[in-house]
């Protein structure tokens, strides 16, 4: 009997031991937690969908759910911070993965900023700070085993400039349960991985290509870092902590895609309960269910994602990942800023004539430009001015009021196609940024324009 019993510690043990990577699945606990106010519904709202042709919204959903119509159109972005706890021995837990999820129903843009666990946020300079204190503010650290969440929202808060108030924490043991209850996912794995750790009962042996990922294997890939031999993902793709989070996102959203499926209504409570087992929030779930009409008209494309910029440095003898403040404010500018845009529709191919480099060619410079003075009549004005030149204004529309105009270069196009862009608004600061927008350039035009 005591040989059972211990039997049965060590297995408890050996489970809390047992490091967990989280499933960045936020679109699924949007998606089941607000179906959970109506998983009647759900079955009835394949049946309706021809009425849905035109709109954001689904209008049998809101009035299914007796939803107040003037307050669903005036429903805003909603950023949540995302948490999900990794046991490293007698039961004490670290925030391994961390992530910032944002959703915008009016536009209907998603977004997903990874953050690395080893993100320094202590207030001490990182140059003279003890060893301890660096390691006790890496940022999966300051989760203090659970007893610390709201400060962990602060310093995500402070990080990324927004103003964060909602989290949730994941138990990622739903990770195995959730692919495996919608059938797996087709995922193109990137590389081969090839990894075993007996005392963490981690065996992780995956070929490179596309293929089913059960709910086994979707263990396996997320918790990947590096091979037996230390080799990992190729520089370009990110090596180590980098290229784990970008293989989470891209595999995140091949999920959100898969569980959006009409198929997959049926499956609505088994996934509700696998959902409300493994998560702690403090979401308010009756304002959340504001979101369901927009949400099921969702595009998994519209999704985008990047990580926090930085490098990983060693200080005092402690690896840690220091943020680039200034890379950061733009990468969250990108990701997180309200946009409406609206898609031109003209077609005809003009060329830049204005490149004087001696890389010019023929190619067309396309740019999106967003208007960020509140004034509509600016927005025309610039509009004309670059397509006078030559530029291709292939998206257009408004965001948040901004006191500078900035130039994005987003596809490493030359300085001097830039430079141009700043003579013709005669302002501007140019910077380089995420090629999230399937543009050359984005040009938001500040408050300096005149």
């Amino acid at each position: 009997m005591k040989k059972e019993t211990n039997a049965k510690e060590n297995k408890r043990n050996k489970k809390k031991s047992k490091i967990k990577v989280v499933l960045r699945l936020i679109l699924l606990i949007l998606l089941v937690a607000l179906i959970s106010y109506g998983c009647y519904f759900a079955y009835q709202y394949y049946r309706h969908t021809s009425k849905m042709e035109g709109k954001v919204y689904d209008p049998l959903s809101a009035t299914a759910l007796g939803i107040d119509p003037e307050k669903l159109k005036s429903i805003g972005r909603i950023n949540i911070l995302v948490l999900g706890e990794s046991g490293i021995g007698d039961g004490y837990k670290l925030t391994d993965s961390i992530m910032v999820a944002s959703y915008n129903p009016q536009t209907q843009q998603a977004s997903l900023l990874s953050i690395p666990r080893d993100t320094y946020v202590g207030k001490r300079d990182k140059n003279t700070a003890t060893p301890n204190y660096l390691a006790s503010y890496k940022m999966n650290a300051v989760y203090r085993n659970g007893t610390n969440i709201d400060e962990t929202v602060e310093c995500v808060s402070n990080l990324t400039g927004l103003d964060l108030e909602n989290y949730i924490l994941i138990d990622t043991d739903a990770i195995i349960e959730i692919v495996d209850a919608i059938g797996g996912v087709r995922f193109n794995v990137p590389i081969d991985m090839d990894y075993d750790d007996l005392n963490q009962d981690l065996h992780i042996h995956l070929k490179a290509g596309e293929q089913l990922i059960d709910g086994a294997k979707a263990e396996q890939l997320l918790r990947f870092r590096h091979n037996q031999d230390m080799t990992s993902y190729p520089e370009e793709y990110g090596d180590n902590d980098i290229g784990r989070m970008r293989t989470q996102r891209e595999f995140l959203q091949e999920t959100a895609k898969q569980l959006l499926k009409i198929e997959n209504v049926p499956k609505v409570l088994n996934l509700l309960d696998i959902a409300f087992n493994n998560i702690k929030t403090n979401l308010d779930m009756e304002s959340l269910k504001y979101y369901i009409p927009y949400i099921f008209k969702f595009n998994t494309s519209n999704i985008v994602s990047d990580v926090l910029p930085g490098e990983n440095e060693k200080c005092n003898g402690i690896w840690i990942y220091t943020a680039d403040k200034t890379k950061t404010k733009q990468v969250v500018q990108d990701l997180f800023t309200d946009k409406v845009l609206v898609e031109e529709e003209d077609t005809n191919t003009i060329t830049s004539n204005t490149i004087t480099s001696e890389e010019q060619t023929e190619k067309e410079i396309t740019i999106e430009l967003l208007n960020g003075t509140g004034n509509d009549e600016i927005l025309t004005e610039v509009k004309e001015k670059l397509k006078e030149e030559g530029y291709v204004i292939s998206k257009s529309g408004t965001t948040t009021t901004t006191a500078k105009t900035t130039i994005i270069n987003r596809t490493s196009q030359s300085n001097s196609i830039a430079k141009d862009l700043k003579s013709i608004l005669e302002v501007g600061t140019i910077t380089s940024g995420s090629n999230n927008t399937k543009v050359d350039f984005t040009v938001i035009i500040g408050n300096d324009y005149k």
